[in-house]
């Protein structure tokens, strides 16, 4: 459970504040802020029923997009509106649906497996050997230099703090972290569709991929 709400809140460039405020704003149930820290840290060992019935009521509003709440939200609340214009992506299931409650709760008790597309056993170690992958697949083998303007227009992320994580991904001065990977790969996925036209290359054959060219420039290194 704590992977994926923290994975939820890298995708969208959340912080733990955004969906107690929804929660009040729209008055979906009651979710306090350090319920949301503890949970994406793993230390919220006993939530109340309330707590799951509050995400699930938020993620259920965020499933159908935000422009129902354009007027409520700029009425009382315009800075989180502008969050959430930025990015508000629901929890999905495998089969296309918002998770509500009750599948909240299984996978908080372990009942019920993360959805695939949530879970891709990524590790620290692989994080940074991707991280290298990353910036020659993207490039094609070219340099940083000569690419970055054509990869960072078809990057669709617009937060600034996420941009310069990823420019500096990929002219190898950071590397992501096993959790960044996990948030960012959609979006990358994204951009690579854009970049190569491939659209038919799904978020897993993108990471297979990766992990191929991974071991390739493994490969290279070994004298």
């Amino acid at each position: 459970m704590a992977h994926l709400i923290h994975v939820w809140h890298e995708r969208n460039g959340w912080s733990h504040k955004v969906l107690p405020a929804l929660a009040e704003c729209l008055d979906l149930g009651r979710v306090h802020s350090s319920q949301i820290s503890n949970l994406r840290n793993g230390k919220l060992s006993s939530p109340g029923p309330e707590v799951f019935l509050a995400l699930s009521q938020a993620n259920a509003v965020l499933s159908k997009g935000i422009d129902p709440l354009k007027a409520k939200l700029q009425e009382i609340h315009p800075e989180l509106l502008k969050v959430l214009e930025d990015s508000a992506t629901p929890l999905q299931g495998d089969d296309g649906k918002p998770l509500g409650a009750g599948k909240l709760f299984e996978i908080f008790l372990g009942l019920a497996p993360l959805p695939s597309c949530f879970d891709w056993f990524i590790e620290d170690d692989e994080a940074i050997a991707l991280s290298a992958a990353l910036a020659d697949y993207l490039c094609c083998g070219k340099t940083w230099r000569n690419c970055r303007e054509q990869v960072m227009q078809a990057y669709p992320v617009t937060k600034p703090q996420r941009r310069e994580r990823f420019a500096e991904v990929m002219a190898g001065i950071k590397d992501y972290s096993a959790e960044e990977f996990d948030g960012e790969l959609l979006d990358l996925n994204f951009t690579h569709i854009a970049l190569s036209g491939n659209s038919k290359q799904g978020v897993n054959d993108f990471l297979k991929s990766l992990r191929l060219r991974a071991e390739e420039i493994k490969s290279q290194d070994v004298p």
